[in-house]
């Protein structure tokens, strides 16, 4: 397990309430974090989340060892833990499902999704089930627009969602079937996904595509037809300006965007409704 570092063996530091999993080699690993960078303190925030690592959220345990390590005050500490969505301040479970409902992601079945998997797990927002397996969450963007609607286990991508696929996927964690990122990563424990947040890899780095063929649809279409960037200079210091085609104005063609082909309606009245 990626957590042994942190077993109940290890004697807790001094500042601990008895029930932290934070030691001295925890200690001994913010240190090693810090040293990597000019100022010390810039390592707070992948020390957050070695802390996650450990307890499984940020701790007032944690908290105080991030200041002592650091030389920051406690308050200086919580601030930025407070502050960015992705530190805990409740436990939790053995996987964070993240659900997209920002604009893009809501109208093409976020919302849905988010919905089913609240009823079907019976929990609410940032609520973890009572066997400890999910965190459901909702994120505002998981910036992956086009595989939208896109939903994230601890903080690996799941494109093209649906509420059925989603119900699925949440059963198949808790069940403890092994599941795969459609972009090829293992999908491990969070405390695991926080240790390599916090900067300490697991060796699965190559794991899956660096881009899929929607993400890559522009670039694509840009070699095919010999588009280019202006070079953003011109004669007497303005722009230079730039020749748009017809059809590149136009848009995409229905064939150009991959996955949504089917999309396509014949006739010029593409919201007739059925």
């Amino acid at each position: 397990m990626a957590n042994d570092h942190a077993t109940a063996t290890n004697v807790p530091v001094p500042y601990s309430t008895g029930d932290s999993a934070i030691t001295e080699t925890t200690i001994a690993e913010m240190r090693e974090l810090a040293a990597r960078y000019p100022v010390g303190r810039s390592a707070l925030l992948p020390m957050l989340h070695l802390v996650q690592s450990v307890e499984g959220r940020v701790t007032p345990e944690g908290i105080e060892a991030c200041a002592d390590v650091l030389g920051l005050t406690g308050a200086e500490v919580s601030a930025v833990a407070t502050f960015y969505t992705m530190y805990k301040r409740r436990p939790v479970g053995d996987y964070h499902v993240g659900v997209c409902t920002n604009t893009l992601c809501a109208v093409m079945g976020g919302d849905l999704i988010f919905e089913r998997l609240k009823g079907h797990l019976e929990v609410g927002n940032d609520e973890t089930t009572e066997d400890g397996k999910i965190t459901l969450e909702h994120i505002e963007c998981n910036a992956a627009c086009d595989y939208a609607p896109v939903v994230t286990v601890n903080w690996e991508f799941f494109d093209d969602m649906t509420p059925e696929s989603a119900t699925q996927l949440v059963d198949d964690l808790r069940e403890g079937t092994e599941v795969k990122s459609p972009r090829g990563a293992t999908i491990c424990s969070w405390r695991e996904a926080e240790r390599v947040l916090a900067g300490f890899p697991d060796g699965r780095a190559d794991e899956g595509p660096t881009g899929g063929k929607a993400s890559l649809a522009g670039l694509r279409l840009a070699r095919e037809r010999n588009w280019t960037a202006p070079d953003g200079s011109g004669s007497n210091g303005r722009a230079a300006e730039t020749t748009v085609s017809p059809e590149a104005a136009a848009g995409p063609r229905p064939e150009d965007q991959p996955g949504k082909e089917s999309q396509a309606v014949d006739g010029d009245d593409s919201r007739k409704e059925d």
